[in-house]
């Protein structure tokens, strides 16, 4: 299957960072398990700091793809425009050999020597 020039969610599988942050979930969940009561608020903290670690590696590479489509499609957007400005330039001044043309009409009509 052919890859896709945007990933739909970044990838984040494949991070070593989101690898290390889920053997860091899964040894708090163990470690709050074996050594801290469940009903102490403790093991609630513990929990979810390691939780959110793993989310937010897992959030920023979702943000990630979304922020390159916005990217690719303002870049769009931009080039777009800047082309439209080109085509009215050269629909008002005209190309390169009509201005160059009236450059050196311009210039002779001056009295001076090309």
């Amino acid at each position: 299957m052919a890859e896709r020039f945007i990933p739909p969610h970044g990838g984040y599988e494949n991070l070593l960072s989101f690898q290390k942050a889920r053997i860091v979930y899964d040894g708090t969940v163990r470690f709050c398990k074996r050594f801290v009561e469940k009903r102490d608020r403790t093991y609630d903290q513990m929990v979810q700091a390691a939780r959110s670690g793993k989310q937010n590696i897992l959030e920023g590479s979702q943000a990630s793809a979304t922020s390159k489509e916005t990217e690719i499609k303002l870049t769009n957007y931009l080039l777009d425009r800047q082309l439209r400005q080109l085509e009215q330039a050269f629909l008002k001044q005209g190309g390169l050999r009509e201005r160059m043309t009236r450059a050196r009409l311009a210039e002779r009509a001056k009295g001076r020597p090309p």
